[in-house]
C-alpha cells in the first residue's frame, strides 16, 4: 500500500472512533472511543423489545463540571465529567404506551454505559425518528480494529493483563511512548467491563515500566 493510501486509511480509522469518552474519573486514565461505546449501546437496546438505536452521540452533560484529567490525555478526548447519551430510535409493534418503552429503553442504557463500562452518564436522550410496521433489517457490525501483537514488555504486560482481546494501533503505535507517560490501546475481551479492564492494564504496565511514567489507556473496541 502507498504511504497516501497508508496515511487515508489511517484518518478514516481514526474518524470512526469517534471522540475519546473518559472512564471512571479524572484519576483513572482511561478512555473509550465513541463508536465502542455507541456499539454496547446498541446492543443493550436490542434487550428492548420493539425499539431499535439509529444515530448515538454521547458529550458532556455539563462542560462545566468536567475534571482535568491526572494524567496527559490522548487526542480527541474529552475530559473527565458527567455524560449524556443523545440517540434517535426506531419502535414498532407498540404492544405498551410509548413512554414505557422509552423508559425501558432508557433504563437499559443507563445499566450499559454506567455498569457495563464504566462511563460516567448521567443523562439519557431519545428521540423517537422512525415507526415502523416491522422490525429494521439488522446492519452487519463494522470491523474493529486490527490486532496488534505486543513488541516490548510493556506491550506484553498490556497484552496478557486479564480481559484484554488485544492490542491496537489506531491512534499511532499499540504503545506510544513520551518523556512524561505511555500510552497502551487496546480492544477488550467479553465478560469484562471496561473500566476494570483499563485498571488493571494501567497497573501491569505500570510494573512494566519501572519509572515513574503516567500510564493512560485508550479502549478502542469493546466486544
Amino acid at each position: 500500500m502507498s504511504t497516501p493510501d497508508a496515511m487515508r486509511r489511517r484518518v478514516r480509522r481514526v474518524m470512526g472512533l469517534g471522540r475519546l469518552l473518559a472512564l471512571g474519573g479524572a484519576a483513572d486514565g482511561a478512555w473509550l472511543s465513541e463508536s465502542a461505546a455507541a456499539a454496547v449501546l446498541r446492543r443493550a437496546a436490542a434487550s428492548v423489545p420493539g425499539a431499535a438505536l439509529d444515530d448515538v452521540r454521547l458529550s458532556l452533560a455539563d462542560p462545566a463540571a468536567a475534571e482535568d484529567p491526572t494524567v496527559p490525555a490522548p487526542p480527541a478526548s474529552l475530559p473527565p465529567g458527567p455524560l449524556r447519551v443523545e440517540a434517535d430510535m426506531s419502535v414498532w409493534d407498540l404492544d405498551e404506551p410509548l413512554p414505557s418503552l422509552t423508559a425501558a429503553l432508557r433504563a437499559a442504557l443507563f445499566e450499559a454505559a454506567v455498569e457495563g463500562l464504566g462511563l460516567a452518564v448521567t443523562a439519557v436522550d431519545l428521540r423517537v425518528a422512525r415507526l415502523l410496521d416491522a422490525a429494521p433489517e439488522q446492519h452487519a457490525t463494522p470491523e474493529g480494529p486490527e490486532a496488534v501483537a505486543p513488541s516490548d514488555p510493556v506491550g506484553t504486560a498490556a497484552a496478557t493483563t486479564p480481559g484484554v482481546a488485544h492490542l491496537t494501533a489506531t491512534l499511532g503505535a499499540a504503545v506510544h511512548r513520551a518523556p512524561d507517560h505511555v500510552r497502551v490501546e487496546l480492544a477488550t475481551a467479553e465478560g469484562y467491563r471496561a473500566l476494570d479492564v483499563a485498571r488493571a492494564v494501567r497497573e501491569a504496565v505500570g510494573v512494566a515500566l519501572q519509572d515513574e511514567r503516567a500510564v493512560t489507556v485508550v479502549i478502542s473496541a469493546t466486544p
